[in-house]
Parts: C-alpha cells; sequence; structure tokens
C-alpha cells in the first residue's frame, strides 16, 4: 500500500512539474502573440489593397504591356513554399499545414510532382525537417527565416521565387500558410502568388473582366515594373507575418488546453491518492484492533 502511495505522489509531482512548464510558456506565447497581431493587423489593409490594386492594373492592361510577373504559360515547374514554425508544442498547427501542402500537389501538380518538377521552399524549421526527411525536392535557403525576421529578410527569400519565375525556372508559385483570425482561429489556406490573378467580376452568367481606371505617372510601363515586384514583396511579408501571429495564437490555446488537462488529471490522481491513503489507515486501524482483541483474548 505505501508503495502504490509513493507512485500516486510521484505522478502529482510530474504533473504539477509539466503544468508549470505549461502556464509559463502560455504567457510567453501570449506576450508574443499580442506584438505579432499587432504587427499583422497593421499590415493586412495595406497589403490587401495593394492586392486589389495589383490585380486590377493586370486585368487592365492584359495585351498592352508584357509584364513578366503575370504571364500565364503552361505549367512544368512548379514551386509551393510552405511556412510552418521553428517549434513545436502548438497543437496540429504544423501537421495542418504539411498536409494541407501535400494536398496542394496531390491535387494540383500530380504531374508535375510525378517528373519531379514540383520544389518546396520550406520557411520554418518542423517544414524543412518533414519534408527532407521524405525524400521531397527542396529549396533550403530560408527555412530558418523567423530565427530574424524582418522585412529585408523576407524580400531576399520572396526573389527566389520571383527571379525564378522571370527566369522560367517556375511556371507557377503557390504559398501554404495559415491566416490568423484570433488566438484560437487560423484558417489554412494554399495561394496562387504567381502568375499575378487576374481579378473576374460575375454578373449573372457572364463574366468580364473589371478594367480598373487609373492614371499612370510616369509612364505605365515605368510605374509597373518599379511597383509590381514591391507589391509582390509586401504579399509574401504578410503571409509570413499571418504564419507568425497564428503560430503563437495555436501555441497559446495549446498550453492553455494543456494546463486544464494537468488540472483535471491532478483531481483524478489526488482523489485517487486519498481513496488509498484512507484505505491504508483503514487497514492499519483493522490491524490494530484485531491484535489488541487477540491479546485481550
Amino acid at each position: 500500500m505505501s508503495g502504490q502511495l509513493k507512485e500516486v505522489r510521484n505522478r502529482i509531482k510530474s504533473v504539477q512539474s509539466s503544468q508549470q512548464i505549461t502556464k509559463a510558456m502560455k504567457m510567453v506565447s501570449a506576450a508574443k502573440l499580442r506584438r505579432a497581431q499587432d504587427a499583422i493587423l497593421q499590415m493586412r489593409p495595406y497589403a490587401v489593397k495593394l492586392q486589389e490594386i495589383l490585380q486590377n492594373i493586370v486585368s487592365s492592361t492584359e495585351g498592352d504591356i508584357d509584364m513578366a510577373l503575370a504571364n500565364q504559360r503552361a505549367v512544368e515547374k512548379v514551386l509551393v513554399v510552405v511556412i510552418t514554425s521553428d517549434r513545436g508544442l502548438c497543437g496540429a498547427y504544423n501537421s495542418n499545414l504539411i498536409k494541407l501542402a501535400k494536398q496542394l500537389i496531390r491535387e494540383k501538380y500530380a504531374e508535375q510532382y510525378a517528373k519531379g518538377q514540383v520544389q518546396i521552399m520550406p520557411i520554418g524549421k518542423k517544414g524543412w525537417e518533414h519534408f527532407v526527411k521524405n525524400g521531397y525536392k527542396i529549396n533550403d535557403q530560408y527555412w530558418h527565416l523567423f530565427a530574424d525576421l524582418n522585412f529585408d529578410h523576407v524580400k531576399q527569400a520572396a526573389a527566389i521565387a520571383l527571379n525564378g519565375f522571370i527566369k522560367g525556372e517556375y511556371d507557377a508559385v503557390d504559398i501554404v500558410y495559415s491566416q490568423f483570425r484570433n488566438a484560437a482561429t487560423q484558417v489554412y489556406v494554399a495561394e496562387q502568388f504567381l502568375p499575378i490573378a487576374k481579378v473576374e467580376n460575375k454578373e449573372g452568367d457572364a463574366k468580364q473582366k473589371i478594367k480598373a481606371d487609373y492614371i499612370f505617372e510616369p509612364e505605365k510601363e515605368t510605374l509597373i515594373a518599379e511597383l509590381m515586384p514591391k507589391i509582390l514583396n509586401t504579399q509574401f511579408f504578410k503571409a509570413i507575418l499571418d504564419a507568425h501571429a497564428s503560430e503563437h495564437g495555436a501555441r497559446m490555446t495549446a498550453m492553455d488546453k494543456a494546463t486544464e488537462n494537468a488540472n483535471e488529471l491532478l483531481r483524478n490522481l489526488k482523489l485517487s491518492y486519498n481513496r488509498a491513503r484512507q484505505a491504508a489507515i483503514t487497514t492499519e486501524l483493522t490491524e490494530i484492533v484485531s491484535g489488541a482483541a487477540a491479546l485481550a483474548g
């Protein structure tokens, strides 16, 4: 009986130690989430408007200007950018992103993958480890991007996709990441990054391209050539910030749930301990009374 009590006490101490860790990680993630959330919420309206302008320009200038980053061509070589986290303990966050990336390849680029023409560009250690382990063709130059997250480094990573598309090394570039909604909600998405998608407007059954009415100063060719890469860099940075905030939100939620589970486990263990202790005391009393009765008899 004493051995059983000791075992339960050890388990209680172990759970309490784990609970202290999960509480501390929740607090750290909450602090990091606030900064990451502020960054994406301030960035998102600007990035969304730039994306709208870019798509409208591409749609309205079709055939007028040769826009290398909007050229639609037969898809033979593909780059898939998968944004995961560097660390675990964030629930199913990383596994959901990896599953989505594999689903994208399986459903959209199965033919290209069979020919060995699909390359993964992982951003985040967890994605890098998985795709390396499973033998995918990868570009591993910027998997450690979150170690020093800033716009200049993100721009260098985005340049791989932009320059590769212009040079014909890739015919399509997709980004798999998590859009931040709130601490408890992340939306896992796979978006086309290149070529730049055109905007279409539905009116009844007919589809008509939206023609944007912009005044260009200086000339259209110079302005588009200058603005297009900058807007795309901004879109890439927005995806990184979305993923960064989503990671901390997922980790904070996971650690909060782990703390609650530890509380429940502690309640059950303490109840088991008290029952075992009560049984031990009852047994000892019974032995004492029986011994006393035997001596008296």
